[in-house]
């Protein structure tokens, strides 16, 4: 059974000519939005994914703007609204050491070096220079923010799914 990624959610259309505003889920913008790119396109209001390949992507403000082929009007784009754009297993490129993606960072548990459990990463956030670990609290307390930095992030282990952090003074 093939493994869906998210890469984006469609927020709106754009204009008139059938582009639509997507906020980006992935590092990979430039390879997932290429010309010719494949993504699949996943609404609560279709039965099936639909299929759609990237005719142009541009940037404007904090969202990428993309044109399908084939869709060449609002009309045509306006029911994506609300979806989510995916790309399937076999498109996930293989990543240099200390680079993970982020399905493979969500749901990992978190230590301090001393051992002590601060709770599991329920999102990743990309504000700008470093990416940023949203954790859930085990205590059930407000949600840990941790960048994803050298000085705080000592150990990933994806197969355990364990990080292990520095705990700097005033991160918590």
């Amino acid at each position: 059974m093939t493994k869906w990624f998210k890469v984006g959610k469609i927020v709106n259309t754009h204009g008139i000519r059938g582009e639509v505003r997507v906020i980006s889920t992935t590092d990979f913008e430039e390879e997932r939005y290429a010309i010719g790119a494949e993504l699949f396109i996943e609404h609560p209001e279709f039965r099936e994914m639909v299929r759609v390949i990237v005719e142009t992507h541009r940037k404007h403000k904090n969202f990428d703007l993309l044109t399908f082929e084939g869709y060449t009007n609002i009309s045509h784009v306006e029911k994506f609204k609300g979806g989510s754009l995916k790309v399937s297993e076999d498109a996930l490129s293989e990543l240099d050491e200390g680079e993970f993606y982020y399905h493979e960072i969500i749901g990992c548990q978190v230590f301090t070096e001393d051992g002590l459990e601060l709770g599991k990463i329920k999102e990743v956030l990309s504000p700008g220079a470093n990416d940023v670990w949203v954790i859930q609290s085990k205590t059930g307390g407000k949600d840990i923010l941790i960048p994803y930095i050298d000085d705080v992030v000592k150990e990933v282990n994806i197969a355990e799914k364990k990080v292990i952090i520095e705990l700097l003074e005033g991160l918590i």
